[in-house]
This record gives C-alpha cells, sequence and structure tokens, in this order.
C-alpha cells in the first residue's frame, strides 16, 4: 500500500514510519508543499529495483527470455530430480571409495 505523507509529519514519525515499511511491506511518498519529492521503501526491495536497472542484469534477463522463447527451459522438476540423482550418485560412489 501507498500512504502519501507530507516530509515534516514523517521526520517526527521516522521510525513508525520505517517500522510500517519493514514489516508490513508499505511505501511512502514524501511530500514538500503537496508535491511528491521522495519515497521510503524497503532495503531490499530498493536493492533489486537498482539491481534490476543495471544493464548487464537486464541484458542477462534478456537473454534468459530469449532462451525461455526458443524452448531452451525444462520444468523445474526435471532440474531437481537430475540434481537429486546426481547427489545420491555422488555420496554411493565416495562411500564405495572410502570402503575400498
Amino acid at each position: 500500500m501507498v500512504h502519501h505523507l507530507p516530509i515534516t509529519k514523517a521526520r517526527i514519525n521516522l521510525g513508525q514510519v520505517v517500522r510500517r515499511v519493514v514489516r508490513n511491506k508499505e511505501y511512502f511518498i514524501l511530500e514538500k508543499d503537496g508535491i511528491p519529492v521522495a519515497g521510503i521503501m524497503g532495503a531490499d526491495e530498493l536493492e533489486d529495483y537498482l539491481e534490476l536497472r543495471d544493464p548487464k542484469v537486464k541484458r542477462a534477463i534478456q537473454k534468459s527470455h530469449q532462451e525461455y522463447l526458443a524452448g531452451k527451459s525444462r520444468p523445474a522438476r526435471e532440474l531437481l530430480a537430475e540434481l537429486r540423482r546426481k547427489t545420491t550418485g555422488g555420496s554411493k560412489r565416495a562411500a564405495k571409495r572410502s570402503r575400498a
């Protein structure tokens, strides 16, 4: 949920505002004389937002999407099954080696 708040009121209640952002995932638009000037959001979400603005990350997402559209994907259950087989197979081999 997005709330609009005068910057002076936010300054007085900063602890409460931050608590609501962290606990309830709320957003605040701070206003000066009724004009939006800044926003408050959680640090994790801000980091995600900034990362998505990185040109390298954008290219990686676009490449991944193109590969998906080209059919170069598979269901997660297949990947997990393969990883389980590798993990189980690897531990059996290690056990055989340690017995030898």
